[in-house]
């Protein structure tokens, strides 16, 4: 936290949270939002101004599926350098997914990864614990621990819990303590092959991998949240049929959210066609219909959150051939420029409706107090240039991975000042 004061001048102001779009100042001080609203001469006094006309100012941008490989595969990526990634995307907060080596399944992983969030003096990376112990889905993880500890959530993130007793288990206990539980649902006894199942993996001799293995793993557990009253985030959401399940939920009065990743809203599975590993990732990309699914449940709230599902991966492991090659790509530096692309150039939303699919929406799903421009919040802030044209580079990223295939592409829409807790990070 720091003592110095910024003024933030001449901005579009866009808190979702509440419902505020106009342009005005924001007061910094202490490391909390003072005062959104018309600036005052004392409120000029020794501040830093920064002058925002014609950018949008916004709550600090939330990732709530990010995987930092920490511990065990730093090579790949540390909390470190995934919040230095995160701050160069305009993140000011990040959640770790528990799938390391070994996996995050007690309270001591929790403390060390906030121990090395404030060593890193970055985004804030904030821990999601596993289900189950060593991500088996046999054994329920020390969950209340973990909460206390600081854990935001729960998954087996990359794993499925395939069997219904342990889920419904999860779903109970995680409603006791009110925090959510983040499903990635694959069901195991159908997952197979490496690319999304259709006409295009029958021409280049690849397995394929059926949206319905996402959707009935999908439906068991709406069931389940319908049963046990639990608070389930769905993860990377790839098909039309998991937007219509997750629709019906909601309208039935289930307490589900869901994520979309921005390769699913820009890519269908044609993107494949040239074997290049960067387009691999699980769940696979999916047809035409899905990505216009996807766009449609953003737009009209179906999908509360957007999620990079950032997963890097060293060259020599994405050198592989195809069906060799590990699933995940890798775009916190370039996010916000993606989900622009996909939905504001598309004309599929409006940049409020944006803003609030990473701010408000995020926080909500992970029961945070972040995500908003209230006075007395964290001074959180990202400043976003619309206008901005700019490409892709991968080699300027900061995060220690290149497995990205949106190197070379044109976008518009850019952080250009990332402030947290008070303090300018970029």
């Amino acid at each position: 936290m720091t003592n110095k004061k910024i003024l933030i001048q001449n901005g579009r102001v866009i808190d979702p949270a509440n419902d505020l779009d106009e342009v005005c100042d924001v007061l910094i001080a202490k490391g909390k939002i003072a005062k959104v609203g018309a600036a005052n001469k004392t409120d000029l006094r020794g501040a830093e101004v920064v002058d925002a006309k014609g950018k949008i100012v916004a709550p600090g941008l939330i990732d709530i599926h990010v995987h930092t490989r920490e511990p065990g595969h730093e090579e790949e990526e540390t909390i470190a350098s995934a919040a230095r990634a995160a701050v160069a995307g305009g993140f000011t907060t990040i959640c770790a997914m528990p799938n390391t080596h070994p996996p995050m399944d007690d309270e001591i992983a929790m403390h060390y990864v906030i121990q090395r969030s404030l060593e890193a003096a970055a985004a804030r990376v904030l821990p999601v614990g596993c289900i189950t112990k060593n991500r088996e889905g046999k054994q329920l993880a020390e969950m209340g621990a973990m909460l206390a500890a600081g854990a935001v959530g729960f998954s087996d993130d990359g794993n499925g819990i395939s069997d219904s007793s342990v889920m419904q288990r999860a779903l109970q206990y995680a409603s006791m303590l009110g925090a959510p539980i983040l499903q990635h649902c694959q069901e195991s006894s159908l997952f197979g092959g490496s690319m999304n199942s259709g006409a295009i993996a029958v021409r280049l001799g690849l397995g394929g991998i059926a949206a319905s293995c996402e959707e009935i793993m999908l439906q068991r557990d709406l069931d389940l949240v319908k049963r046990t009253g639990a608070k389930y985030h769905m993860m990377h959401a790839s098909s039309a049929g998991s937007v219509d399940l997750i629709r019906r939920a909601k309208a039935a009065g289930l307490p589900v959210t869901a994520e979309a990743a921005p390769h699913h809203l820009l890519f269908t599975d044609s993107a494949c066609m040239d074997y290049d590993s960067n387009f691999k990732m699980n769940p696979p990309l999916r047809s035409a219909h899905d990505v216009e699914a996807l766009r449609h449940g953003v737009a009209d709230g179906t999908i509360d959150t957007l999620a990079t599902d950032h997963a890097p991966h060293t060259r020599e492991e994405k050198e592989l051939e195809f069906a060799l090659a590990p699933f995940g790509i890798i775009s916190l530096d370039c996010a916000l420029g993606l989900y622009a692309k996909a939905m504001i150039d598309s004309g599929a939303c409006d940049w409020p409706t944006l803003i609030e699919r990473m701010t408000a929406g995020p926080a909500k799903v992970i029961n945070s107090e972040l995500g908003t421009l209230t006075p007395g919040a964290a001074a959180d802030v990202t400043i976003i240039d619309p206008k901005k044209r700019w490409t892709v580079n991968v080699d300027k990223f900061a995060s220690i991975s290149r497995n990205c295939p949106y190197d070379g592409m044109k976008l518009k829409g850019r952080a250009i000042m990332t402030i947290i807790d008070g303090q300018i990070k970029s």
